[in-house]
């Protein structure tokens, strides 16, 4: 096939509309571009549930194999059960799924040994050289000694991991419904669950990469409304959602209301600091809730900001060493899961943080749920530079008003603060605002969009 790989490689992984944008050929080459660029003698590869997965999944694997790489296939998996066999086996992997996009896509996260991130600065781009220059000239010419293909199963070993890292044998029974959106948390949410004191209620279990009953994108409000009713109907004490390839994970109490990210991070970096002897650093994104760095210094850890991205992320857990990180997108990261983002571990201690005390799951996060925020506004505008400046112009020299650059503009003050990021692949520009209380935050951000749409 002609393909443009400038529409399908993006900056942490590819993605595309399968046949139309890639194919099972097309995978066969970023297998073989995968084996150069990681100069490894053996990878693991897994899948996800959609239909086109397993085909362009196992493509990837001959195509690694003919460079002469042995190619360990996991078959279906999520994608942080794809990281811990890339961390526990030491192998660099590859995962295959477009994780909430619609059922048309696919793409391919992949992952340097001990799942070290794969994207733009670390290797993607030398991977999509590659693949264009075979485009052109052909497919490399394939090793004397191709690699073998074996088949593993670790599920059960992902599961006995993950709950070697939190001990819920003596919470009190909790009842909790999970909508695995026909996702792979209906592949691993059983197992994991499996012998732990919880009555699990089901929803969408059947793997089905259609995705009949709603998108696999808990972000989206819509897509949370089936839980939000389930779980009172049921009387369940919380209800948890995951995305299509359930690295990321949502959580509504026992009202049906949704828990804000910010305060997940907040709730797993207080018991991440405990369990660490009251000290470490913990990363945040720029636009999580000030909760976040006050609860780390509270509980004796070093809060540690950044962009927003996941690779900013993990870069920022590699070069500090720090225990855990947390995004406003339900992205969480543990040290204890070689810095990559696993939305099961952080489900196993909410559930083990709820059923350690005897209060409802909305009394404990409320300490972790301090201000008003706006969550994240998108608008369409001309010229992105032109209306950061023009907010720039608006606050700049205000009193006890700071501006910062870390990503897009911030401005703050003791009292509230906002953020102003450009789109990089859309003309929007996307505000996030937060104040002491409700009638500053609707403020602020009236007067921010004001600007922005002016």
């Amino acid at each position: 096939m002609t393909a443009d790989l400038s529409q399908i490689v993006k900056a942490y992984d590819v993605r595309g509309v399968v046949p139309d944008q890639w194919d099972e050929t097309l995978a066969g080459l970023f297998g073989a571009a995968f084996a150069q660029v990681t100069d490894a003698s053996a990878i693991v590869v897994g899948h996800d549930m959609r239909p086109s997965s397993p085909g362009l999944s196992r493509a990837f694997a001959r195509g690694a194999a003919a460079r002469g790489v042995d190619v360990t296939e996991i078959g279906l998996c999520s994608t942080d059960q794809l990281y811990y066999a890339s961390g526990a086996l030491d192998l660099p992997g590859a995962m295959f799924t477009a994780s909430h996009n619609p059922a048309q896509y696919n793409g391919i996260k992949m992952c340097r040994a001990g799942a070290a991130p794969v994207g733009q600065d670390t290797g993607l781009t030398q991977i999509r050289e590659l693949v264009e220059k075979w485009l052109e000239s052909g497919a490399p010419e394939p090793a004397t000694e191709p690699g073998t293909l074996t088949s593993r199963e670790t599920l059960d070993d992902y599961a006995a991991h993950l709950r070697a890292l939190v001990d819920l044998s003596a919470i009190r029974p909790l009842k909790v419904v999970v909508d695995a959106g026909n996702g792979m948390g209906g592949h691993t949410v059983p197992t994991v669950f499996a012998g732990l004191p919880l009555t699990l209620v089901p929803m969408y279990f059947e793997l089905d990469g259609t995705f009949p009953n709603h998108e696999a994108n808990p972000l989206d409000p819509a897509n949370l409304v089936d839980l939000q009713k389930r779980v009172p109907a049921e009387g369940a004490d919380l209800g948890i959602a995951f995305d299509g390839d359930a690295d990321r994970c949502f959580v509504v109490d026992e009202n049906g209301d949704p828990v804000s990210p910010s305060a997940i991070t907040a709730l797993v970096a207080a018991r991440e600091l405990a369990r660490n002897g009251g000290e470490g650093m913990i990363i945040h994104n720029l636009i999580t809730s000030r909760t976040v760095p006050e609860v780390v210094r509270e509980n004796g850890g070093t809060p540690v900001r950044t962009r927003v991205g996941h690779s900013f992320i993990k870069a920022e857990m590699a070069r500090t060493g720090a225990i855990f990180g947390g995004e406003h997108s339900a992205h969480y990261y543990f040290k204890d899961f070689w810095n990559a983002d696993t939305g099961m571990l952080a489900a196993l201690h909410v559930l083990a943080a709820l059923g350690g005390q005897q209060g409802p799951l909305s009394s404990l996060v409320a300490q972790y749920d301090r201000y008003p925020g706006s969550g994240e506004i998108n608008s369409t505008v001309a010229d992105q530079s032109a209306r950061l400046a023009a907010i720039r112009a608006a606050y700049e020299g205000r009193p006890d008003v700071t501006l910062d650059d870390l990503d897009g503009l911030t401005v703050s003050t003791p009292d509230w603060w906002f953020n102003v990021r450009p789109s990089n692949t859309e003309p929007l520009l996307r505000l996030n605002a937060e104040a002491k209380d409700e009638p500053t935050m609707a403020k602020i951000r009236d007067e921010a969009l004001a600007i922005i749409r002016a």
